[in-house]
């Protein structure tokens, strides 16, 4: 079975093909940790989990980066305005530090709410200064940089295949205008190293240009290469970073090492709110906190995601999230009835199974393959116990813990009437017993009949 993905780079699938026998190597884009993450950044996150595990069944090993911005992050991507760290320290009055380490934890948790493994590792940008700092030197030497009033700059007029994963036209893009502290020679050149000037910075390190602190580009190209090596397999995040930040990534790298950056770039498509993608600058939308606040669980908000094509724009409401909850709720207990008992047949599950990887491997066709379990629940031709291995084996991708039955504290007295209620179906008094299990649901609690007996859960 050959995995096709859709490359930005040349804009159609290609068969995947690894750079290293048996190993396979992405970079993920992660968050500037200055606020919480919301259910739009989220998104991204569930795309590359389920490739790192498609990847994973084909027998390759996986060696997955996604690192930390805690620095360097300005609120323009023009490399002006408030770096977004600096910027909620001082409103929260805390140190950039202790902004970040919180804001990680709590994304962090909301990745393991919504079954997204973690990566081999978490690289931070203010613990890879050194290697900032040591790449722009080597695109000193090269010749690919020049110094203004605020800072170190890449020229991209050096770079000949500047433009090429944005399939930008550079020619005739307006200069950047000349001030006292902004001399950039094109609107498209973009700050390696910024100055800290006069202004009283929380985060500023020594350079051999001047007191400063990185730009945001220059710290994916350092730490990615520094885990995963000059060229890699795969790199993803969403299709807002093609215009500017991964395509100062592939100048800068590629200047800096003359060879290959990435193989296979892989981007996700927004989650939109009212025709409108969802924003942090425009005050966010939800957050998975508040989604809980509003009866959602985080798996609910997974189901969601598993109903569009990455590379398809999401249309988000409340509505349609309630909706995702009723299917996974219907799922959950589908799964639940099913008698797990008897012997399962294994080639009718390695069948199955690869009948599911198929619509993965065309480019992650996740809706299709979700719609293919829910057939598979359906085929009358299948024992329940192999509907049962089936889902295992798929849900070990979807992370959607379906085979993960709810623990829940039945009172006593709860499980006295459930006995009563069976002993009275034994009995035939079908009226009483119906009375008992009325009297059951208006405690809170639903008596589910199986061939195995009685089940117990709650309304």
């Amino acid at each position: 079975m050959k995995l096709k993905l859709y490359n930005t780079l040349t804009r159609k699938k290609e068969i995947f093909k690894p750079l290293k026998k048996g190993s396979v190597r992405i970079y993920t884009c992660g968050p500037t940790v200055y606020w919480y993450q919301h259910i739009g950044n989220l998104r991204s996150y569930v795309f590359q989990d389920i490739l790192k595990k498609l990847i994973k069944t084909k027998g390759y090993k996986v060696k997955h980066v996604i690192n930390i911005t805690d620095v360097g992050h300005l609120t323009s991507d023009g490399d002006t305005g408030d770096d977004k760290m600096e910027k909620a320290s001082k409103k929260e009055k805390k140190t950039p530090k202790q902004i970040a380490n919180y804001y990680f934890k709590v994304f962090e948790k909301d990745l393991d709410e919504i079954n997204v493994s973690m990566p081999y590792v978490w690289p931070k940008a203010t613990e890879h200064i050194k290697e900032q700092i040591q790449m722009i030197k080597t695109l000193e030497k090269k010749g690919y940089t020049y110094k203004t009033d605020d800072g170190v700059y890449f020229d991209t007029s050096k770079f000949k295949d500047y433009g090429k994963l944005a399939r930008l036209s550079v020619e005739g893009l307006e200069a950047g205008k000349r001030t006292s502290m902004r001399q950039k020679k094109s609107k498209t050149d973009f700050a390696l190293w910024k100055f800290s000037g006069e202004e009283k910075r929380l985060q500023q390190w020594k350079s051999p240009w001047g007191v400063g602190f990185p730009g945001w580009h220059i710290e994916c190209s350092a730490m990615s290469m520094k885990y995963l090596g000059k060229s890699f397999d795969i790199h993803t995040g969403g299709e807002d970073h093609i215009q500017i930040h991964h395509q100062n990534e592939i100048a800068q790298s590629e200047g800096a090492t003359g060879k290959t950056f990435v193989k296979y770039w892989l981007h996700g498509a927004f989650l939109n709110f009212k025709g409108k993608k969802i924003s942090k600058s425009k005050g966010g939308l939800l957050t998975l906190s508040e989604l809980k606040d509003k009866k959602f669980l985080p798996l609910d908000l997974k189901y969601f995601y598993l109903s569009a094509h990455y590379r398809k724009p999401l249309n988000f409401t409340l509505e349609a999230l309630e909706n995702s909850k009723k299917s996974l709720q219907r799922l959950r207990e589908i799964v639940s009835k099913l008698d797990k008992t008897g012997k399962e047949n294994k080639k009718n599950i390695d069948l199955a199974f690869n009948e599911f990887l198929e619509f993965l491997n065309d480019d992650l066709n996740v809706p299709r393959a979700l719609s293919y379990m829910w057939e598979i629940l359906r085929d009358n031709r299948l024992k329940d116990i192999d509907k049962y291995e089936i889902v295992l084996k798929i849900d070990s991708i979807f992370g959607l813990d379906l085979g993960k039955e709810e623990k829940i504290v039945v009172p006593e007295k709860i499980k006295k009437l459930a006995d009563l209620r069976e002993k009275l179906r034994k009995e035939k008094e079908w009226e009483r017993a119906d009375e008992v299990r009325t009297k059951i649901k208006k405690l809170g609690f639903v008596v589910e009949d199986t061939n195995r007996g009685y089940k117990i859960k709650k309304v």
